[in-house]
């Protein structure tokens, strides 16, 4: 079986060093995986057969929707269930969790980063819509409202969070929580102990760049 790895745009933008680490680990132990920079918005030009290992919650439900003969899993479950990865310890530090638009669906990758957060000593605090009920932070009303209302709703699911750090998994969903006045984390940078910060407090700027990166690649 062929696998590849797909940091995902927005994750090369934010943080690459923290990609070619994730790639290093992923190499030292399931083997020879080359790095696929690809947008998942192209066409993949993949072999069938081919398991794409994603980051980001928009990849993994474009590649399970709209890319036939691929199959696609998280970095995020192949952390969970890692003997080797050297797990960072928290101290039993109190978070609160904004799950991705794209995951609503998805109670297995829900568990998937709970289970990430207890193995680094993390204590969650649920906020009353979470998980399959979770909402948007905001960021996917860009483009359709002016800015002032997108940082509007940002800061209304911001303001619903219980717990000062927010974990994310999303890298959108990190500007929308900054602007709301939240600090957060999101869970590579807390599974390689760095902190997380905000690619532009502009979502207009965030955007842009973002757009350009995928219409090169």
């Amino acid at each position: 079986m062929k696998q590849v790895f797909a940091p995902g745009c927005a994750l090369v933008l934010y943080k690459p060093e923290l990609a070619k680490k994730a790639l290093r680990y992923i190499y030292e132990t399931l083997g020879d995986t080359p790095e696929h920079l690809i947008c998942c918005r192209h066409a993949s030009n993949l072999e069938p057969g081919t398991t794409v290992i994603n980051t980001c919650p928009g990849c993994q439900s474009r590649y399970k929707k709209e890319h036939g003969g691929i199959s696609t899993i998280s970095l995020w479950e192949i952390l969970a269930e890692s003997k080797t990865f050297p797990f960072p310890d928290y101290k039993g530090a109190k978070m609160t969790i904004h799950d991705a638009c794209s995951t609503r669906a998805e109670k297995k990758t829900h568990s998937i980063i709970r289970k990430l957060l207890q193995k680094m000593n993390i204590e969650t605090i649920e906020p009353e819509k979470t998980a399959i009920n979770s909402i948007c932070c905001g960021d996917s009303f860009y483009g359709s409202l002016p800015i002032d209302k997108v940082k509007e709703q940002m800061k209304k699911r911001a303001n619903e969070m219980p717990a000062e750090n927010v974990v994310v998994y999303c890298v959108s969903c990190i500007n929308a929580m900054q602007i709301g006045g939240k600090m957060p984390r999101h869970i590579i940078d807390l599974l390689f102990g760095q902190e997380t910060v905000a690619e532009s407090y502009e979502p207009a700027v965030w955007h842009d760049k973002l757009q350009k990166y995928i219409d090169k690649h």
